[in-house]
């Protein structure tokens, strides 16, 4: 079957590629922009796109998958209508074509679902269960975003931004989870959702449609999702166990069940939160408490998450996905433990539809004072008024500029936040830092 993905950049569709190939499927895209890592995982299995969104470009396929970034009015969209062919969202066709009559682990919430289902898809490997996988970004166990393998086990990031603009139903809602992971509950997706409410009720719709076998494990003492399941729980529910994080210059620790412990090298609280649901999701798989423990210590993380760009002297860069206020404190103040007094610089580019609303600006400077210096790109055509927030030298209308600005600094943890390309800031950077002589 020659299956043509509208959208195959993005870190979902790019992944749904993969499995696609896996299948023995044809598979050929489209896209705006493609950037690593996704091109560079196409490229290597071989997948060919075309840049931008031309109708002389849909080649004869046996079905179009669309990409929920893509709205009426695309050429290409018009096109498939207006031509009556078979289309569907990537959400309905892996639930329908891949995960029927899988043990779906499926991680759901507004932070961590990446690294949560990076841990539990490396944890069932570890433990031999050879899982599948579906996830939002590249684990550095893998060195992949998604494969497909004859096991029963299939783990999944179970994004509650809707299907396509055909399919408003969030994307979980095709998935039929015997594990549900829910880290956390927070407004976001502002572009699809008008209220916290909103988003509760694309939760309370999910665990209706779960049978009793399931398993639905949520942290204690978290309002958001208490208030969902207030509304009707016809599964298993399981609370996370209470632990206290141990900081080191290496890394951190904590215990889980007894003389069960973590020793690894993430930072934070949020990470050990991520932790505690992935252990506890593999073992609703079966896999042992300790052996879950002994897997995390072996945890390399995920890309673009703190991921260590480039090192040199007292200069350490990193890449950071942090897009809501909530993730950008979580990462400042974990990184903040493990370099104590050392100057923290954080770069930042309003980049979701959130964040370029305004629907996280009253919450947005709080975050970031973990920084001692904040560095802004101001986005074109805000509607809300970002100078309230922000001094006038840390906002910058270009890349360059942020560049220029930057490139003094002798010593310092820089940290680049963007769920995006950021104009290839990353790159840029480190090649001024290269030619440097003395840093």
């Amino acid at each position: 079957m020659h299956i043509h993905i509208l959208g195959i950049a993005g870190t979902f569709m790019g992944s749904l590629a993969l499995i696609g190939k896996q299948l023995g499927h044809k598979i050929t895209g489209m896209d705006d922009n493609i950037y690593p890592p996704m091109s560079t995982q196409l490229a290597e299995q071989n997948i060919s796109y075309t840049q931008g969104y031309q109708p002389k470009d849909l080649p004869e396929a046996d079905i179009f998958i669309i990409g929920n970034a893509l709205t009426r009015g695309n050429a290409c969209v018009e096109e498939i209508l207006s031509q009556q062919y078979c289309h569907t969202s990537g959400a309905q066709w892996l639930g329908e074509n891949v995960l029927r009559d899988k043990w779906v682990l499926a991680v759901s919430g507004t932070h961590g679902k990446t690294t949560t289902a990076s841990m539990l898809a490396w944890i069932l490997e570890y433990a031999g269960y050879n899982p599948s996988f579906l996830i939002g970004g590249v684990a550095q166990n893998f060195s992949t975003s998604s494969r497909l393998t004859d096991s029963n086990f299939f783990v999944l990031e179970a994004d509650e931004y809707d299907s396509a603009f055909f399919d408003k139903r969030s994307k979980f809602l095709h998935y039929r989870p015997k594990t549900l992971v829910i880290n956390n509950l927070e407004f976001d997706h502002s572009d699809i959702f008008d209220s916290l409410a909103d988003i509760q009720t694309q939760f309370h719709h999910l665990i209706r449609t779960l049978p009793k076998e399931t398993l639905i494990i949520y942290p204690q003492n978290n309002t958001s999702i208490n208030q969902v399941l207030d509304k009707g729980v016809f599964s298993m529910t399981q609370t996370l166990p209470s632990s206290s994080l141990e900081n080191s210059a290496s890394g951190s620790a904590f215990n889980v069940e007894g003389n069960n412990r973590v020793n690894w090298s993430l930072l934070g609280e949020h990470n050990m939160q991520n932790g505690l649901s992935a252990i506890y999701a593999a073992h609703h798989a079966g896999v042992a408490i300790d052996v879950a423990c002994k897997a995390l210590a072996t945890f390399k993380g995920v890309k673009r998450r703190l991921e260590i760009k480039y090192q040199r002297g007292a200069i350490i860069l990193y890449d950071d996905f942090a897009h809501h206020p909530s993730a950008i404190k979580a990462t400042l103040s974990g990184l903040r433990v493990k370099v104590g007094n050392a100057p923290i610089i954080a770069i930042l580019e309003l980049r979701s539809n959130a964040m370029k609303s305004g629907a996280h600006q009253q919450n947005l400077a709080d975050s970031l004072k973990g920084a001692d210096q904040v560095l802004v790109l101001r986005p074109a055509n805000l509607n809300w008024n970002i100078d309230a927030i922000f001094n006038s030298n840390d906002l910058f209308d270009s890349v360059d500029a942020i560049l220029e600005k930057i490139s003094p600094v002798e010593k310092g943890h820089i940290v680049i936040m963007s769920n995006g390309e950021f104009g290839d800031i990353h790159n840029k950077l480190i090649g001024i830092l290269q030619k440097r002589k003395n840093i």
